[in-house]
């Protein structure tokens, strides 16, 4: 049966994903907390909790691998556009782009921080949403989860 109470405790699990504005990884270790704590309670607290949690690793990764693509990248861009004749010469990187290349990798380099920004946007239109759901007693799947708990 589901009470009140195991729809507020799925809200929370939710809301809690927010205290990544409070302390770092906060998003992943709040809703963790109260998931383990809770998920005996009801199958209800259980799935929402492991959406959550699943939800939060997904967003984690992603940023994780769009800044390991963007960062070298407007490292480079950057570095390519200033003029370090000392450093150049005595390194030989191989590594030589045109200007014009250095301005491409810039842009790319800012579109993935676009991408990284609307991602940040999203995920808490979707814990908004979540939350909602879960205190209305329906079911909430995020989208582009990986599911890591089953």
């Amino acid at each position: 049966m589901l009470t009140k109470h195991h729809k507020n405790l799925a809200a929370i699990i939710h809301l809690s994903a927010l205290s990544k504005f409070i302390f770092p990884l906060g998003n992943i270790i709040m809703p963790l907390i109260f998931w383990t704590i809770n998920k005996d309670k009801s199958e209800f607290i259980d799935t929402h909790g492991k959406q959550a949690i699943n939800f939060q690793l997904s967003i984690l990764i992603y940023t994780i691998i769009i800044g390991f693509l963007t960062i070298p990248l407007f490292l480079f861009g950057v570095l390519n556009s200033i003029n370090f004749p000392e450093f150049w010469h005595t390194y030989d990187f191989n590594f030589h782009l045109s200007n014009r290349d250095g301005f491409n990798v810039i842009i790319i380099s800012i579109l993935a921080g676009l991408l990284i920004m609307a991602a940040f946007v999203l995920e808490i239109i979707f814990i908004i949403i979540a939350t909602s759901k879960a205190n209305q007693g329906q079911p909430y799947k995020y989208p582009i989860t990986i599911n890591f708990l089953k």
